[in-house]
């Protein structure tokens, strides 16, 4: 009985032969987080107590310490703690400037973003300055047709007027007294 093979949906057709073939890579994120974490701790003061006192301890061990545990002659100026803290220079370096480049793209995405931001805010504002605008054109245009009751009466008068005017020739023509 053949068991019906299921389908891998965690990734796109064209990938599935392609993942299944290739050795997982390291992710170059976690290098990068490792590089960033390198560059914090050694930038702060608990790395250089810490350096300080290991290089003293070094330093006292081959100097003071019994002749046959040293491991590192003074007389030749400490050439292997001197070995030991350029190798660490040479790492630290390239790791520190791995994590600024890090720190400048994440920087360089965001001031992107804030610039996008900014564009939408301008928009929107001028958007929103039009539409006051707008509104305050329809207030007034309003405000001037709202009719108040004196104005009322007033405009009433008048059609009455014209009125009474246009029907008094009428009354002249067929020669009836219009009082």
């Amino acid at each position: 009985m053949a068991r019906a093979r299921t389908p891998n949906l965690d990734a796109p057709r064209g990938r599935r032969v392609a993942m299944l073939s290739r050795p997982p890579q390291p992710s170059r994120d976690r290098f990068g987080r490792f590089t960033e974490w390198i560059a914090r701790a050694m930038g702060t003061p608990m790395f250089l107590l810490i350096l300080t006192l290991f290089c003293a301890a070094w330093i006292l061990w081959n100097t003071v310490g019994p002749p046959e545990l040293r491991f590192d002659d003074a007389a030749l100026g400490f050439t292997a703690l001197t070995l030991m803290l350029s190798l660490q220079a040479s790492y630290a370096a390239p790791l520190i400037l791995l994590a600024q480049n890090r720190q400048d793209d994440r920087d360089r995405v965001q001031i992107e973003q804030d610039r996008q931001r900014a564009e939408r805010n301008l928009a929107d504002t001028e958007y929103l300055a039009r539409e006051v605008v707008a509104l305050r054109m329809a207030l007034t245009e309003l405000n001037e047709q709202v009719l108040t009751r004196d104005a009322l009466r007033q405009e009433l008068k008048a059609m009455l007027e014209r009125l009474e005017r246009a029907e008094r020739p009428e009354h002249a023509d067929d020669g009836s007294d219009p009082a």
